[in-house]
């Protein structure tokens, strides 16, 4: 795994995360959005995947398909409304380092949210895990946190 196809994985994800939140606030098909940003980007459908998404209390990690589209849109838990439904404006990569070794590549940066129509922005740190699953890039860890 290079670092180009690193860079064009984070860059479909941050894409992903906002096309999620506008399809929904113009009120388009947001679930089928989420089901394939989900099925794109995470490796529920091959392999196990650890989730700790950034704004979890209650029920920290979101472990498999169902409970990750529960956190990005809300649904089950309680505790989520649906991170992806914000909406974000922009998700710009503010830092990032990667790591490859024995077939797995980890990347650890951090990103910056910007909220639809208004200026504050939220840091918030992550590491991925990737696998490749045929000529593409999936998460199969993702931990992420605000930077306080």
């Amino acid at each position: 795994m290079d670092s180009e196809q690193i860079d064009g994985f984070l860059s479909a994800w941050r894409k992903g995360v906002i096309e999620i939140g506008k399809i929904h606030r113009e009120g388009g098909d947001y679930i089928k959005s989420a089901k394939n940003f989900i099925n794109t980007h995470y490796a529920f459908e091959e392999t196990d995947v650890l989730f700790k998404p950034t704004f979890t209390k209650e029920t920290v990690f979101r472990n498999n398909k169902k409970d990750a589209l529960s956190y990005f849109i809300g649904g089950d838990i309680p505790e989520d409304n649906g991170f992806a439904l914000k909406p974000w404006e922009d998700i710009q990569l503010d830092e990032l380092n990667t790591l490859t070794e024995e077939g797995l590549t980890a990347a650890m940066g951090t990103l910056k949210f910007k909220p639809y129509k208004k200026e504050e922005t939220t840091l918030v740190a992550f590491t991925f895990i990737f696998i490749k699953i045929g000529d593409n890039l999936k998460i199969k860890v993702h931990h992420s946190s605000p930077v306080t």
